[in-house]
């Protein structure tokens, strides 16, 4: 079964949702506050996030706003908050669903069904270069049909890159969700890896036109 993080500063409906979800097949993680979320997010892979609005730290819609720079796991919001306006927000900001609190445990799991087989697998793309072919869905990297051979690191970078092509992802946002947030700042294992990936998969890793450096920024994939 899946794994879910949940996220609430209640330690009561906390360990109710995860007595709830560990009953039912799921493993779980749990974070009290919007700064741990972000640390558990980035250390234990999971498929899906529960999150409260109001934590003591950050808003939750700020959770949001961060966790979507770099990861774009679902999330289901379980909040008290009840006005339309707080709907729009959380969910502007990518929020996947949102549950008003008191809720039902049969919709609430019902919710997370929905969002998990919106975010299956299947539903990522292959992107394709001239040069090689990224298939998401599957994990694998293929240059002129042959399968390139990349290591862990190597692959949760590239797949970083691939998820938000054209757009900058910041050094900060690579080393978080690839190392954790404890190897915020360190760009060198960066420039290491993106130059194996270019020798990789570019077919002039001097001028690659696929692994772009943004100087000082980060790092953009364009097809």
């Amino acid at each position: 079964m899946a794994a879910v993080l949940i996220v609430d500063d209640e330690v009561q409906i906390l360990r109710a949702l995860q007595i709830n979800l560990n009953a039912r097949g799921y493993s779980t993680v749990t974070a009290l506050t919007g700064h741990d979320a972000l640390a558990q997010a980035a250390q234990h892979p999971v498929d899906i996030i529960i999150l409260d609005l109001g934590l003591p730290d950050l808003d939750g819609v700020d959770v949001i706003r961060r966790l979507r720079r770099w990861n774009r796991v679902p999330i289901v919001v379980l909040s008290a908050r009840h006005g339309s306006d707080d709907k729009i927000e959380a969910l502007d900001a990518g929020a996947d669903d949102y549950v008003t609190k008191p809720f039902g445990m049969d919709e609430l799991l019902a919710r997370l069904r929905a969002a998990l087989r919106r975010g299956a697998p299947g539903d990522l793309p292959v992107v394709r270069t001239e040069g090689f072919t990224v298939d998401l869905p599957n994990k694998q990297v293929t240059r002129r049909g042959v399968a390139v051979r990349l290591t862990p690191t190597e692959w949760n970078i590239l797949e970083l890159l691939v998820r938000n092509s054209g757009a900058l992802v910041s050094h900060d946002e690579i080393l978080t969700h690839v190392w954790g947030p404890g190897y915020a700042g360190e760009t060198a294992y960066l420039r290491v890896y993106l130059a194996q990936l270019r020798r990789k998969l570019e077919n002039d890793p001097a001028n690659p036109r696929h692994l772009l450096t943004e100087t000082g920024l980060g790092y953009r994939f364009r097809e």
